[in-house]
C-alpha cells in the first residue's frame, strides 16, 4: 500500500495574519497578504501547486494572477504549511519592500489597496 504524505496543517488565528507576510497553503499556493483594514484584507494567490521558492529567488509568484479581497477570519481559516523561505523554516515569512512591491505589481492591486485603506 502506498503511504500518502501527510502535511502538517495549520490554520492560523486571526492575530497572526500580517501585512507583507508570505504563507504557504496545503495545496501549495503561495499567499502574501498586501494590506489590511479593519476585518477585511488583501493578498496575492499564486496558483496552487506552485514550485518551491528556493534560495537565490528573487521573483514572487503572483504574475497575472488576480488579488483578492476577503474576511481576515476567512483567510485564518485555510490549511497552511510550515515552508522554507530563504533559508530559514514557518509559518510565515516577512517579505522585504521590494518583494511586497512586486507582489502587488504582479497581481496589480495597488489601486484596490488603496480603496480598501480609504473605506
Amino acid at each position: 500500500m502506498k503511504k500518502i504524505k501527510e502535511f502538517n496543517k495549520m490554520r492560523l488565528k486571526e492575530k497572526e495574519v500580517e501585512v507583507g507576510c508570505l504563507y504557504l497553503t496545503t495545496v501549495n499556493q503561495y499567499r502574501a497578504v498586501l494590506a489590511m483594514k479593519g476585518e477585511f484584507l488583501i493578498y496575492a494567490p499564486s496558483s496552487e501547486g506552485t514550485a518551491p521558492l528556493n534560495l537565490n529567488s528573487t521573483k514572487m509568484p503572483f504574475e497575472n494572477q488576480p488579488f483578492k479581497k476577503c474576511q481576515i477570519v476567512t483567510f485564518a481559516k485555510k490549511d497552511y504549511q510550515v515552508f522554507d523561505f530563504k533559508g530559514t523554516e514557518a509559518i510565515k515569512h516577512k517579505l522585504n519592500e521590494l518583494q511586497l512591491a512586486e507582489a502587488i505589481a504582479q497581481c496589480n492591486a495597488k489601486s484596490a489597496i488603496a480603496t480598501l485603506l480609504a473605506e
